[in-house]
């Protein structure tokens, strides 16, 4: 690789950091300004350009173009403005790329399967770019969080929970792989967009479906039998009943189901603290009785089978409510995950209904006087100020986590919580908002941010070559990320660390998801002559420029990094 080819491969490619002998060796003589720049310079010049750029649309399509010309560069960009760039390569404006996809392509990664395409999964994934795959993120696009649908474009989803998993975990960029499912749409608007660039068919159902996974699963087993594999963004049909199918067949888990749980009781915990009720205490209503939220009450459920409780009493602490209101034992379809969470209808036959016969939001705070109220329900503004100061008038320190994403499809804003609540109420939120005000202090909120547990999920999970992703590997995440809370040093701080500590609190998270790999026995790798620590950080993948030699293979050049 010399020539053109080295400087359009993003991998190799370092642009004018190339050094002068580098640029003989390597046929970039002439191809380049003369004068040789540092990576900090390239950092300045790129910072300056993106900041040219005025949409989080735009900077989203400027950064992802960067990354296709130069990987090194991109990721220390990233790195040097983490808390500015997030929110700009993944939520909340990869909800807004994801639904422009097929419009604004421009570049090609990953790979793409199709349903029509299932007896072809090997050789497709034989065509991968790199050859050695640690991670991969796959997703079918059917519930994508917040906005649904969204067919193929969904795979800038695997693609931007990658760079975080690089960003944060330090995982090898060149051993990850993003993976699209196309199983059709049921999305109208894609079905009848012509420059929709996926499968213009409805979603493929039943027994079809459950086979093109298991040939997919299959596939992935015989080429990659040591990958950690996340599942991301499946409908709400099928996200669970494929983990609970093949989560001991490979090291798997859902990021939506599993990642939200293990962060959002990790901020539950921190407000735990600070109210002084214990958990086994907490009535908590969930607004949201999809993947998220149900993942959230599993969550929760094993902590507190961990501190003692049963299963039965942990259920009971629940109140949880969906599109048809608070879930009730004798209602119909509701899905055995959502069963096991419903109540007694004896227990509420005297509670009124709304016009639509439901039991709603504001009905069971009212009756319950709950602690806690977290909504996963992509309903803008659900949490009202009659809801809101309900809560605070049956707790002292009412815990609410409106956490639908985007932005703009969560339940409240903090700035409305801390005014309502006259400054009471312990928040956080899924997407970043600015800091509130009271009193003319302002306070930082938490980001109940997946991107601050699975980073360190998957790099403990690595290091150690788990053969499984368990509960209580879950839980030592969680644990992980609670110890890591500013609210520990300083009682009002935010609940959980700021983004910016991210990188910190995803090395700490693996050492405890790796400890707890190796007490459960579904560690292949252990430390034997070095810590643990050591081991995970000889795992972590840092942004640097290397030197390139020359060495004649057959007569081809091959570039070795040393």
């Amino acid at each position: 690789c010399s020539g053109k080819p080295l400087l359009t491969t993003p991998h190799l490619n370092k642009g004018t950091a190339f050094t002068q002998p580098e640029r003989d060796m390597f046929e970039l003589t002439g191809k380049l300004p003369m004068l040789e720049e540092s990576l900090e310079q390239q950092v300045k010049r790129v910072y300056m350009q993106y900041s040219s750029h005025i949409t989080p649309l735009q900077k989203n399509i400027y950064l992802n173009k960067l990354h296709d010309t130069n990987q090194v560069l991109f990721y220390k960009l990233v790195q040097n403005h983490e808390s500015e760039m997030l929110p700009i390569i993944y939520t909340p404006t990869i909800g807004i790329a994801v639904e422009q996809f097929s419009r604004e392509f421009q570049q090609a990664r990953g790979l793409y399967i199709a349903y029509e395409q299932r007896h072809q999964i090997e050789q497709i994934l034989d065509n991968r770019s790199n050859p050695n795959i640690d991670l991969v993120v796959v997703s079918d696009g059917g519930g994508v969080l917040g906005i649904g649908d969204q067919g193929i474009g969904a795979t800038l989803i695997p693609v931007a929970k990658l760079m975080v998993y690089t960003i944060f975990g330090g995982i090898n960029p060149l051993h990850t792989l993003p993976i699209l499912l196309d199983a059709g749409t049921n999305n109208p608007v894609l079905l009848n967009d012509p420059f929709y660039l996926g499968s213009k068919h409805p979603r493929i159902t039943g027994d079809a479906y459950d086979e093109f996974i298991d040939l997919f699963i299959k596939a992935i087993c015989k080429k990659f039998p040591k990958v950690i594999l996340q599942w991301e963004d499946f409908g709400p049909d099928n996200a669970r009943r494929i983990l609970n199918r093949h989560q001991k067949t490979l090291c798997s888990f859902n990021d939506d189901i599993q990642g939200t749980g293990a962060t959002a009781l990790s901020a539950l915990l921190a407000a735990v603290k600070t109210t002084g009720i214990p958990l086994t205490q907490q009535r908590i209503v969930i607004f949201g009785g999809g993947n998220a939220g149900l993942g959230i009450a599993d969550q929760i459920c094993q902590q507190l089978i961990q501190l003692g409780q049963t299963k039965a009493d942990a259920h009971a602490q629940f109140w949880i409510i969906d599109k048809a209101g608070l879930l009730i034992k004798n209602m119909p379809h509701l899905t055995a995950q959502q069963s096991l969470y419903s109540r007694i209808p004896a227990d509420i036959h005297t509670w009124q209904k709304n016009s639509d016969g439901q039991i709603d939001l504001l009905n069971v705070i009212q009756h319950i006087k709950p602690t806690a109220l977290i909504g996963c329900s992509a309903q803008s503004g659900a949490f009202t100020k009659d809801v809101v100061t309900a809560m605070a008038a049956g707790t002292a320190r009412p815990i609410i986590f409106p956490l639908s994403n985007p932005t703009e499809k969560a339940e409240a804003i903090p700035q409305d919580l801390i005014t309502w609540t006259e400054n009471k109420a312990l928040i956080a939120t899924g997407s970043p908002f600015p800091a509130p005000v009271w009193q003319g202090k302002s306070y930082s909120v938490a980001q109940c941010n997946n991107a601050l547990v699975f980073p360190g999920i998957g790099l403990g999970a690595i290091a150690v070559g788990a053969t499984q992703i368990t509960d209580k590997m879950l839980l030592a995440a969680c644990m992980a990320l609670y110890e890591c809370a500013p609210v520990h040093q300083e009682p009002l701080a935010p609940l959980l660390p700021p983004m910016e500590n991210a990188r910190e609190s995803a090395r700490e998270i693996a050492i405890a998801v790796a400890q707890q790999a190796i007490a459960e026995n579904v560690a292949t790798v252990l430390p034997e002559k070095t810590t643990l620590a050591a081991l995970i950080d000889q795992h972590i993948w840092t942004a640097k420029y290397l030197p390139f030699k020359r060495i004649v293979n057959n007569s081809h050049l091959t570039i070795l990094e040393s």
